[in-house]
């Protein structure tokens, strides 16, 4: 077992065991992020090692050792279960079933090691109907919506009925990261119990994550369309160099338009806000188009405004923020050389090193590499099987922990509604005076109350709050929170042990740390944006969910699974940042790698993709669209399909005309039946007004109902992570912003102080915000 330099602070990791029989993205991207915190992972790689040619397999199996073993043999298949045997994690991506013909099943392993946390990531639950199907990308795209060009966002006279196909594997993202959250939080239970558990997040499930705000609705009301980001002059404009920038003036006021317009010498313009957009639109085009988009860049930072110049991936891996940060980082590849790569998504601590990490990053071991020192392991270990032992309680991991979740819009509220759904009591706190942002599905299962923490009165009430506290999450801009006197080092100074977790749009190093952004940001500085645009296209905001802003969420609250972990092993306290930028660096991990010869842009992009190749894209059916996904190994099973027999022997160009003309023929649902029976992926397109009332997913619990005493039935996502010993609840639903004021403050000792408080502007009861 490879140990952390002892000259280093542990990772909160270090000690766990983990075996990663992941392929594809979502397994081995979770067993990176374990690695990357100290596990010791032992990689599985099937015979030939599919994917291990690929470039992408220097980031999913860095820092791992990696053993193959085919287990259709008896031998290896026991080298397997001694491997989970001794392991504190397994992770899996299976589809149901196939782990335990192996006999490598959580209920086949769970009495030989009951200490093990068991990860499934399926792309569809065992208990769903389409549970044997095979589940690629666009198929669970199309099974959720998530192939839609975002509105606003489309070229001049597309036609919103067709589907678009995204690169960025968004499902496998989220089930990776919401398995990692999982994972942190099992273990943090067992460290109590004694015992393991099966985690489980399918990709399906975890879509519902992403959807976030775009599936919450009054019931009554039904679905809102969505709306393109126009607020204050929002948008992609071009500036003088032919290059776009990303300007996203949101919020209550507009006191950033104000800012951009003062830093601009253009400050007569912004009465031109009331006007709007038609009137303030115009002028901006103009504007931006009067400089070079690499100087409204660095004029945005000035201001202080969301404006970024929107880059490729590939120069995104040259920006000297990305790599200052950490966000990016070169390891030396035993295959290709010298690598840019995606950093680590969660910094832990302020020690960071002049590539921006915390520790050093391992290279990727080439497959098979490190069987020698795997099996001498065994051998040397040679355990004897597990004993159950004597029951222990059981809770959710986080029950008895106290969080306060100090941030706003999407992605800090986010993760301190997962952290309530793992059992934690959440105080959200916002500032008086504000329009809040989703409020209803965000802070489901928190208490609210509108405080002024730069308030001298409201830091008295803040301070009262930490001392109860085990973690607090925040989203200040940076330097904001040490403005207040409220930042780490004086919460540190006050309460040694609390678990610090700060999100932001870049950072917390790099030169770029005190910038403000938000999704778009996130998305234009690092290749999103170009991409979704397309070759000679407009860049484009990707997706009709925001991944940046709920994947962050979900990493958010990973930061905070592994400070409480580390806190609950070793009493102490633990620092922690996320961002944005890195989550959008995570999604595409798979195109960020950069060595010698590497050759960029070959995924496909913009809003008329339609897919990889003939065998895995979108077609249009007699009545509407659905996602093919089969490989050429399917192409027998293609050909036996009534009604393709005409496709055996094609090539790729004639495949594709073919299966256009035939698909043509017969509605998407009847294609896709006979193509399951035929065990080929396919799923027809669902919109998401249609999946968020849809019976099975209702009755899974991904949709939910609950009563807003504020505006009645509401209907929302639900939970995606479950555990078969400790499942997440759902929490209740949240009240008006604020409105439990009087419970927070009493609950801090200070019964009857509301309305002092209110008197000196510091808490609000009054004129509330609408939170739905």
């Amino acid at each position: 077992m490879r140990t952390d330099d002892p000259g280093k602070p542990a990772r909160p990791l270090e000690g766990i065991r983990v075996v990663d029989f992941g392929h594809h993205v979502a397994g081995p991207l979770v067993a990176v992020m374990l690695a990357d915190q100290g596990a010791d992972v032992v990689h599985v790689d099937r015979p030939g090692a599919p994917g291990a040619d690929e470039p992408a397999d220097a980031f999913y199996n860095r820092g791992k050792r990696r053993i193959t073993l085919d287990l259709t043999d008896p031998a290896d298949r026991d080298v397997a279960r001694r491997l989970a045997a001794r392991a504190d994690v397994l992770i899996e991506n299976f589809r149901p079933g196939v782990m335990d013909r192996f006999g490598l099943g959580w209920e086949q392993l769970r009495e030989i090691a009951p200490q093990l946390v068991y990860l499934s990531l399926p792309g569809f639950a065992p208990e769903d109907p389409r549970a044997g199907v095979r589940a690629w990308e666009g198929v669970v795209d199309a099974a959720t919506g998530n192939c839609r060009v975002r509105v606003g966002e489309a070229p001049e006279g597309w036609d919103d009925s067709l589907p678009t196909y995204s690169s960025v594997p968004v499902a496998s993202d989220f089930a990776a990261f919401l398995g990692a959250v999982g994972v942190v939080g099992a273990l943090t239970e067992r460290h109590r119990s004694g015992r393991g558990q099966r985690v489980s997040v399918p990709l399906f499930d975890a879509m519902f994550e992403a959807i976030g705000a775009a599936g919450a609705y009054v019931t009554e009301r039904g679905p809102s369309a969505p709306l393109p980001l126009a607020q204050n002059g929002s948008g992609t404009y071009a500036c003088a160099d032919g290059r776009y920038v990303q300007f996203n003036p949101i919020g209550a006021s507009t006191r950033f338009l104000i800012w951009f317009l003062q830093e601009a010498g253009r400050p007569e313009w912004a009465p031109l806000a009331e006007a709007g957009d038609e009137v303030l639109r115009p002028r901006l085009t103009e504007l931006f188009a009067s400089r070079t988009a690499a100087e409204w860049e660095e004029l945005g930072h000035a201001a202080g405004v969301p404006l970024a110049r929107i880059r490729t991936a590939e120069e995104w891996l040259a920006t000297p923020h990305a790599r200052a940060s950490g966000m990016i980082t070169q390891l030396d590849d035993p295959r290709l050389g010298p690598t840019w790569m995606p950093g680590v998504p969660v910094h832990v601590g302020a020690d960071q090193d002049e590539n921006g990490l915390d520790h050093p990053l391992r290279p990727r071991s080439l497959p098979d590499a490190d069987r020698a020192e795997v099996l001498g392991e065994l051998e040397a270990d040679a355990p004897t099987a597990a004993q159950a032992g004597e029951a222990a309680p059981r809770d959710l991991p986080m029950s008895g922990l106290r969080v306060l979740d100090l941030t706003q819009i999407l992605a800090g509220p986010t993760s301190g509604r997962i952290l309530g759904e793992l059992g934690a009591e959440v105080v959200k706190i916002n500032a008086p005076q504000r329009r809040i942002a989703a409020h209803g599905v965000v802070n489901r299962g928190k208490r609210t109350i509108l405080l002024d923490v730069e308030n001298p009165a409201g830091q008295a009430v803040f301070w009262k709050l930490v001392d109860e506290a085990d973690v607090i999450v925040q989203n200040f801009p940076p330097g904001t929170a040490e403005r207040y006197g409220i930042g780490y080092e004086s919460v540190r100074a006050r309460k040694p042990d609390i678990v610090h977790v700060s999100v932001s749009c870049y950072g917390g190093l790099g030169p770029w740390t005190r910038g403000r952004g938000y999704e778009t940001q996130g998305q234009a500085v690092s290749g999103i944006m170009a991409r979704a645009g397309g070759p000679g296209g407009k860049p484009a905001v990707l997706g009709p969910y925001n991944l940046l802003d709920y994947g962050t969420g979900v990493v958010t609250a990973f930061a905070a699974a592994l400070g409480v972990y580390h806190r609950t092993v070793t009493g102490e306290g633990l620092q922690l940042r996320t961002s944005l930028a890195q989550t959008a660096t995570y999604h595409q991990g798979a195109y960020l790698i950069g060595h010698a010869g590497a050759v960029y842009g070959t995924e496909p992009a913009g809003p008329a993709a339609l897919g990889e190749g003939p065998l895995m894209r979108f077609y249009r059916a007699g009545d509407g669209w659905f996602f093919l996904g089969a490989t050429e190994e399917d192409r027998d099973r293609l050909a036996g399909v009534d009604g393709l027999a005409g496709t055996a022997g094609l090539t790729a160009g004639e495949l594709e005309k073919e299966l256009e003309a035939a698909f043509a023929r017969r509605p998407a649902r009847e294609w896709v039946g006979l193509l399951h029976a035929a065990g080929v992926g396919a799923h027809e397109v669902v919109d998401l007004d249609a999946l968020m009332v849809d019976a099975l997913v209702r009755g899974r619990r991904l949709s939910i109902t609950q009563v807003s005493e504020e505006v009645g039935e509401v209907t929302m996502p639900g939970v995606a992570i479950a555990m078969s010993d400790t499942p997440p609840r759902i929490g209740d639903p949240v009240r008006q912003p604020g409105a439990d004021a009087a419970a927070v403050l009493a609950a801090a000792g200070l019964d009857g102080a509301v309305t002092e408080l209110e008197r000196r502007w510091a808490v609000q009861t009054a004129g509330l915000p609408a939170g739905w």
